[in-house]
């Protein structure tokens, strides 16, 4: 308009309006005034300022709505709509975006592909990661005669491939979004425990007996599941029989010395990481979920930010006090040592899918960009940033493991679990990452909630009794997991390699050859390029299942 902005879209149908009151209706004035809109828009060019709207036909800002990645929209209470961040703003949105539990992951990442592939890989992941944001960015604009300024990307396959397009963009967020409710339920779980444990044996004066493998002085390293293939697989056979299982741990009191080992027995068989904790949770965090509005959860946003600049001096201190053990082994693996290229390399592009994985909301966090000109840019940086971020906390976790007296296959999923539950600095990692995930759980609930219900009956709150069932789902989900399969590693890469398949690879790829073909720009060298990444994208869910 001729105040230098382009009003949000204020006309919504009512299924998919977001309010906190269940029988918002979409007015007939606001009915009237996006009718108004839509045929000013056809009257000029964006360019032509002479029919521009006039003042009256311009919504006010209470009438505005902004729409969520995923296709939801949301009402604008107060602020001035029309308000832009610097670049520097944005850039540090994204990276605060898109870094979450991937990141305790990717040491262990790093060892499944070996040190020298997986650095390569964590570098061409990115890139190609990136590439593929660019092309969800764009895509939008690629679509002519259309006013396509409120469209996200569900929008555009929409467009593109029809119901089939909308429903399977939809389908593939929700995969994301219950995989991370899923991985965050098992953290949870293993940060309560752990917790719970340290304030015990500190108030208890108990303390873990060198009967527990690992290394010796103020900066223990353990090496708790050295013996299942299921926190690494193909561990060194030198050292599996001096290991214990964490249930093995937690049954076994010769591991404890104090002042009642039988009172530490008792708090072991309640106070068990797979068998009590997992359930406790249920009675913080169901109540949470039935909550109509998460508005209040959304004020801890900035705890994520906390928690991995806490990580990143956590990890810089450890790889002090530890010093670098590297050896390299290209195609073998020694007692100590794996080697820097291994067949399991699938399972880290699988965690990086998702660690990378912001496609799905990079339009609607791009909109408030300042300097829209500058998107490519600040989006560019953001992921080098992201890129950097990883790339630290994964070879410096790698290169400090303590190899030997242990091995580097070791390493675990969360790699907080290679630190005894005494060891104070991550003693503070665990509890304030508990504390976030407590707050943001309820969110991700949320999101889940409005998309399922707003698809199927129309409205984000039909009644309690079905919001009710669908919280009993997730979080049944979750604590399953919890209890029978905590590798959290292979949760991240199951469903990043599946929601990325479809959001990151094919998609964006597919509509990107599309939108060529139709303006005869489509050339071979883009149809084959576009075309290997959609290949890579089946290979990479493929290698989750055969790696």
């Amino acid at each position: 308009d001729r105040h230098g902005f382009t009003p949000l879209p204020f006309h919504v149908e009512h299924r998919n309006i977001v309010e906190n009151d269940p029988s918002e209706r979409v007015s007939a004035e606001a009915s009237v005034l996006s009718s108004r809109v839509h045929y000013y828009s056809r009257l000029t060019a964006s360019s032509d300022r002479l029919l521009s709207p006039p003042d009256h036909v311009i919504p006010c800002p209470e009438e505005l709505y902004v729409y969520s990645p995923l296709g939801m929209a949301f009402k604008v209470i107060g602020g001035d709509g029309g308000a832009k961040n610097p670049s520097i703003i944005t850039i540090f949105a994204i990276w605060n975006t898109m870094m979450g539990t991937s990141i305790l992951s990717i040491p262990w990442g790093i060892k499944q592909a070996g040190f020298t592939f997986g650095i390569i890989l964590l570098l061409s992941m990115g890139l190609l990661t990136l590439y593929c944001c660019l092309r969800v960015l764009k895509s939008p604009k690629s679509i002519p005669y259309i006013d396509t300024s409120d469209w996200e990307f569900p929008d555009v396959c929409k467009y593109y491939f029809g119901k089939f397009g909308q429903w399977s963009s939809l389908v593939f967020s929700m995969v994301s979004l219950i995989g991370a409710m899923v991985v965050y339920w098992v953290l949870m779980s293993n940060f309560l425990f752990n917790t719970g444990k340290f304030i015990y044996n500190y108030a208890h004066n108990v303390s873990m007996s060198d009967t527990e493998f690992g290394t010796n002085g103020s900066d223990r390293v353990i090496c708790p599941f050295p013996d299942t293939g299921d926190h690494g697989g193909n561990c060194s056979s030198g050292i599996s029989g001096l290991y214990l299982s964490d249930d093995d741990n937690n049954n076994n009191n010769n591991n404890y010395y104090g002042n009642d080992t039988s009172d530490t027995a008792v708090f072991d068989r309640w106070w068990s990481k797979t068998n009590t904790v997992p359930f406790y949770l249920i009675i913080l965090l169901l109540p949470l979920l039935n909550f109509r509005s998460a508005s209040f959860f959304a004020r801890f946003t900035f705890l994520g930010t906390i928690s991995v600049v806490y990580l990143i001096i956590l990890v810089t201190l450890k790889a002090i006090r530890l010093g670098f053990h590297l050896e390299f082994h290209w195609l073998e693996s020694t007692k100590f040592y794996v080697p820097e290229f291994r067949l399991l390399f699938p399972q880290l592009t699988g965690v990086l899918t998702l660690a990378f994985f912001i496609h799905n909301c990079i339009i609607t966090l791009m909109k408030s960009n300042k300097h829209q000109e500058n998107n490519v840019r600040d989006l560019s940086v953001a992921y080098l940033l992201v890129g950097l971020t990883y790339l630290y906390v994964g070879v410096l976790i790698f290169a400090a493991f303590p190899s030997p007296p242990l091995s580097k296959d070791c390493i675990e999923p969360n790699f907080l679990d290679n630190f005894p539950s005494s060891d104070v600095l991550v003693f503070v990692a665990r509890t304030c990452l508990l504390f976030q995930m407590t707050t943001v759980y309820p969110l991700l609930g949320y999101l889940v909630r409005v998309q399922m219900m707003s698809q199927v009956f129309g409205k984000h709150y039909p009644s309690f009794f079905h919001v009710f069932t669908l919280n009993i789902v997730i979080v049944g989900t979750g604590v399953c997991m919890a209890k029978y399969y905590t590798n959290i590693g292979s949760i991240i890469r199951y469903s990043g390699a599946t929601c990325g398949l479809a959001l990151v690879f094919v998609f964006p790829s597919l509509v990107h050859m599309i939108s060529q073909k139709r303006r005869g720009e489509l050339s071979w060298p883009s149809a084959i390029f576009h075309s290997l990444l959609i290949v890579l994208g089946v290979a990479n869910v493929a290698g989750q299942f055969f790696m």
